[in-house]
This record gives structure tokens, C-alpha cells and sequence, in this order.
């Protein structure tokens, strides 16, 4: 915060929240991402504890682990248009409130459906979390460099929740029983919701018309019944089975009724026309591509280390450990290196180093060559968190502030629906290259054959059930063929992470930081501090933004300030904030004109 005054920094510190630093803010907004990212995940190492106990069905199982996310992308546009109407931060507290009420029921289940519908609620709450933190940040921080910085942490912050989840849940199994998974959500909830109503400021979009309820539950149904049926495909299911087919072609035509609607509205729930700007709907696509290209690849690398390599879960993911250390020095140096090189050249170079390490591991064999996948995991986690990082600022700051919460929300549901897509397809990509060798095993009849094709854990389970040199040759084989597979997965990988790279020219070459208004809130967006306190006015600043922020008044005389270096010598928009030298009196402030 060098080159800011002390007097400049009374009215942005109001709009956060009385006597509260927009960097507090930026941690408790952290503290909420933590938990939605580590409940993503925590679950996965609990599914073993969790069939042992309630005794699910197959189909109950699949929806334990898929109905978070499942409901989580469905409602992600609904909860983010909604708290730009009726306010973030009070759909966001609801959520901490739903959030953490949830995972009590959810640890206490004695039953499969209630802890479905303990998940599905969590699901909810964590809609509601997710949009509110980001638009939340774009308000709090409306200096684009700063936000900047605020994005890599939290993009940092959200790679230690995806990567600690396994880790954590794993050892709390092995002290405590599956439930206390959950419970892990409640003592940091019961912080943040009181802590987060007296830091967190309150803001709105514009009020103008109805909000458009109908449109809402036409995005969360068609959004529900995409996701769902691109879950199936991912799942190996037919894909011209009803089950399967139907979701996908009626959330398709939702979806697309749903955008003839908001054409049509004059006070639309998601303004499409902010995918008229390039910047924007280029950083929305660059976000699916690496999510459609990484996701699947993520969950078919972890199989490759436990099921070829032979590591114990826990080894697992402390193998997988560089990748998230690389991502966080690459999201907490996100900001220096978007001045320096702007988003195209970052966004375009995080998707090359991405490709590269993708191409890197195509010399995995059966055997473990620890250096080889430590470089490519460490080169992996640069890239790609310097490709979504640049993405979701370059997204976030094109958008207008008065529909930050809508646009967060579709950066979100666009992340959600490139890693369904992404396990679907990778996943179709490895099946098809695994699954034919199996049946040219001799002694291995026609259903285990079929069989042993599911997957490269049930061809270990034929092999073992058949034993002899029949066994060992399936074993073999599969673990060969499986290998083959993830070569193809990977080349296929580094394709689309090409084709992102070509997307990614379209991006602004430079990081355009234009001023903005004296409060930190764009025209067009209402800012209430925490309790209600009224803004100040008339304060001195020291600022040439005094001027702007008032229609009709006149200029402070300064000088332009002098090129910042790293910003492609655009003027700093805060260069009229120059700390003053020591002993120089202040100037009083030009008396404002009244429009």
C-alpha cells in the first residue's frame, strides 16, 4: 500500500467495513473458499468408511460422493445474480449458516439418505459461498493491481483446500470415524459468521426490474441435468441410455430457452452482452479448455501412482504434493508477473508450460522414475496456475462491477462444467485405448475379460480370483495396456492445452489499469459498510479521484505522474497518491463546484 496517504486510506477502509483492512477481508474471504475447496475433496478417502458403516447401494454411493458438486454447479448462477439483488455478503453469510448446519447433519447420518441430502445441502451452501467471495473481492479491491494479488492468494488458497482434503480426511481416519470429516466445517463456520458480518462489507448490483426468477430456475434445472449426464459419460455409463441421454438433452434445452429469455428481458438475470467483449469470453473459455484438459487427466495420474506404482493412498498425495506447492508460488506470484507481461502473453505461456509438462509425463512406464514426475508435477502446477489465474482476473476485472456476482458465477459454473467434461472425455480416450488388449488374453473367458475392462482395479480383482500364469498374464497386460492409455490420455491432453494457448491470443496484451471511483465501488454498484455506518464525504484525500468521484467538480491541478514500470508504461491510476516528503506542508483541497 506504499504511495497511499493515511488520509486516503479512511474512506476505502469504511467500505470494507468499519475499522476493518480490506487484507482481513481478503482472509476471511480465504477462510471460506478453504472449507468449500477441502469439502470437494475431504470425502473421497472416506468412501471405504462410509459403505462399511451405512451399507449404500451402488447408485446411493455414486450419489454420497457426486450430488456436492452436482448441486453446487446447478445453483452457482441462481446465488450469484441473486446476492448481486439482494446483497453478497447476506447470501454469503446464509451460506457459512447452511454451510455449516449441513455438515453437522452430514456427520451425524445414520442413514445413505440423509447423508445425501446432509451433501446436497452442503452442495447449496457452497453455491453461495463460492460467487459471494469473488464479487466480494472485486468490490473490497478496486485498484486492479491489488486485486491482482488478491486473486493469487486466493487461487492459492483454493489449490491447498483441492490438495490437503485427501491428506486430511485420511488422517482423521485413521483417529476418529468417517463423520469427522464433516465436523471439521463447524468450529471454522461458527468463526467466520460472526467475524464475517462485522468485517465484510455489504454491496448490490443494480435494482432496476424484477429479478428474474423463472430465468434462475431455468439455469439451475438445465444446469443440473447437463452436469448430470456429463457425470454419467465420465462414469462409463451408455451413453444412449436414458438415464443418461435425457438429462443432457433437456438441460441442454433449458439452457438454451434460458438465453433466448435473457435476450429477450430488458433487465436480464446474467447480461450476456459481457460475452461480447473478448476479454471476457475468452478468459470463460480458456477456463473450460484447461479444466477439460487436466481434471480427468488429475484422477487417471492418481490411479497410474496407486494402482501401477503401487503407492499407499497417503504416498499418494504427498507424490502429488509438488504440484500444489508449484501452484501456490505461481498464484502468489500471479500478480507481479501479470504487470510485467500482461494477460495474453501469461495466459498463452501458462498453457504452454502446462502442455509441456503433460508431454513430459508421456515417458512414464510401468516402473517409477520419481525425477520425472516430480519436474513434471512442479512444471504442472506452474502452468496451470498461471493459466486459471490469469483467466479468472482478466474475467473478473472485464466484467462491470454491478454484475461481478453474476459473472463469478459463471467463471465458477464454466470451471465446473470444463471438469465434467474433461473426466468424460479423457476418460472415453483411455477406455478406448485400454479396454481392447483385455480381450486377447488367452484363458480369460468373455465376462471377466468384459469385466476386467471396467477399470484397471477390477483387472486386478479377475487376476487375483484366477491366480495361476493366467492371472499374472491379465495382471500384466492390464497394467501395460493402462499405460497405453494414459500415453494417448496425455497426448490428447496437450492438444486441447495447445488449442487453449491459440484461444488465449485473443486476451488484451497489456493489464489495463483504469482509475476507478474514490470508494472502491464502479458506477452503477452500492456499498454499505458492515454495520450500516454512513460513507464519509468531504474528507481529504490528497487524490486527483476526488474529482471523478463527484459529477461537475473541478480537477485538482497535479502533475501526471510518471510511467509505473511493469504496467507496459501505462500512468498509474493512483499516481496522484504519492506519499509527501518529509516536512512539505499538504495543499488544502480546491473547493468543490456542485454540479
Amino acid at each position: 500500500m506504499s504511495g497511499t496517504t493515511t488520509a486516503a486510506l479512511r474512506p476505502r477502509r469504511r467500505t470494507a467495513g468499519p475499522g476493518a483492512n480490506r487484507w482481513v477481508v481478503l482472509v476471511v474471504l480465504c477462510v471460506s473458499l478453504l472449507l468449500v475447496a477441502l469439502d470437494a475433496t475431504v470425502l473421497h478417502v472416506a468412501v471405504p468408511a462410509v459403505s462399511e458403516d451405512l451399507r449404500p447401494s451402488a447408485i446411493q454411493l455414486l450419489w454420497i460422493v457426486d450430488v456436492y458438486p452436482l448441486v453446487c454447479a446447478a445453483l452457482l448462477i441462481l446465488f450469484g445474480t441473486l446476492g448481486d439483488r439482494v446483497g453478497r455478503r447476506r447470501v454469503l453469510l446464509l451460506g457459512y449458516g447452511l454451510f455449516g448446519v449441513a455438515s453437522a447433519v452430514a456427520a451425524c447420518a445414520h442413514s445413505a439418505e440423509v447423508l445425501i441430502l446432509a451433501r446436497a445441502l452442503i452442495g447449496v451452501g457452497g453455491a453461495m459461498i463460492m460467487p459471494a467471495t469473488l464479487s466480494i473481492l472485486r468490490q473490497v479491491f478496486p485498484d486492479r493491481r491489488e486485486r491482482a494479488l488478491a486473486i493469487g492468494v486466493w487461487s492459492a488458497v483454493a489449490a491447498v483446500g483441492a490438495a490437503v482434503g485427501p491428506l486430511l480426511g485420511g488422517f482423521l481416519l485413521e483417529h476418529f470415524w468417517w463423520g469427522s470429516v464433516f465436523l471439521i466445517n463447524i468450529p471454522l463456520m461458527l468463526i467466520s459468521l460472526p467475524v464475517g458480518r462485522l468485517l465484510l462489507p455489504e454491496s448490490r448490483g443494480e435494482t432496476d426490474g424484477p429479478w428474474d426468477v423463472v430465468g434462475a430456475l431455468m439455469a439451475a434445472a438445465g444446469l443440473f441435468g447437463v452436469v448430470l449426464g456429463v457425470k454419467r459419460l465420465g462414469g462409463g455409463e451408455d451413453p444412449t441410455g436414458p438415464l443418461t441421454l435425457l438429462p443432457l438433452l433437456v438441460g441442454a434445452a433449458l439452457l438454451v430457452l434460458f438465453v433466448r429469455r435473457q435476450r429477450r428481458l430488458p433487465h436480464p438475470l446474467v447480461d450476456l452482452c459481457m460475452f461480447r467483449r473478448p476479454a471476457f469470453s475468452t478468459s470463460v473459455g480458456c477456463i473450460v479448455l484447461a479444466m477439460l484438459a487436466l481434471v480427468g487427466l488429475e484422477l487417471i495420474a492418481a490411479q497410474y501412482l496407486q494402482l501401477v506404482l503401487g503407492l499407499s493412498p497417503l504416498a499418494t498425495g504427498l507424490r502429488l504434493l509438488p504440484l500444489t506447492v508449484a501452484a501456490m508460488a505461481a498464484g502468489l506470484l500471479g500478480a507481479r508477473v501479470l504487470r510485467r507481461f500482461g494477460p495474453r502473453r501469461m495466459v498463452c505461456t501458462g498453457f504452454c508450460l502446462t502442455a509441456a509438462a503433460v508431454l513430459t509425463l508421456t515417458a512414464m512406464g510401468p516402473a517409477d522414475n520419481s525425477p520425472l514426475l516430480l519436474s513434471a508435477f512442479v512444471l504442472l502446477g506452474l502452468g496451470l496456475e498461471t493459466t486459471l489465474f490469469g483467466a479468472y482476473e482478466s474475467m473478473l476485472s472485464e466484467a462491470p462491477a454491478d454484475r461481478a456476482g453474476g459473472a463469478a458465477a459463471i467463471g465458477e459454473t464454466s470451471y465446473q462444467l470444463g471438469a465434467g467434461i474433461g473426466i468424460a472425455l479423457l476418460g472415453s480416450v483411455m477406455n478406448a485405448a485400454y479396454t481392447p488388449r483385455l480381450h486377447t488374453v488367452p484363458g480369460v473367458s468373455a465376462p471377466d475379460a468384459t469385466a476386467a475392462g471396467h477399470s484397471l482395479g477390477e483387472a486386478y480383482d479377475v487376476a487375483d480370483r484366477l491366480g495361476g500364469p493366467t492371472g499374472a498374464v491379465l495382471r500384466r497386460v492390464a497394467r501395460d495396456s493402462f499405460v497405453h492409455g494414459l500415453h494417448l490420455t496425455l497426448l490428447v491432453s496437450a492438444g486441447l492445452l495447445l488449442l487453449g494457448a491459440v484461444m488465449a491470443l485473443r486476451l488484451p496484451r497489456i493489464m489495463q489499469c483504469g482509475a476507478e471511483t474514490e470508494s472502491g465501488v464502479e458506477p452503477g454498484t452500492r456499498a454499505e459498510t458492515g454495520t450500516g455506518a454512513e460513507p464519509e464525504t468531504g474528507a481529504a484525500t490528497g487524490t486527483a479521484g476526488d474529482a471523478e468521484s463527484v459529477p461537475g467538480a473541478v480537477e485538482a491541478a497535479a502533475e501526471p505522474p510518471a510511467p509505473e514500470p511493469g504496467v507496459a508504461g501505462l500512468p498509474s491510476p493512483r499516481g496522484s497518491e504519492q506519499p509527501r516528503a518529509a516536512g512539505q506542508p499538504q495543499l488544502p483541497e480546491k473547493p468543490r463546484v456542485s454540479a
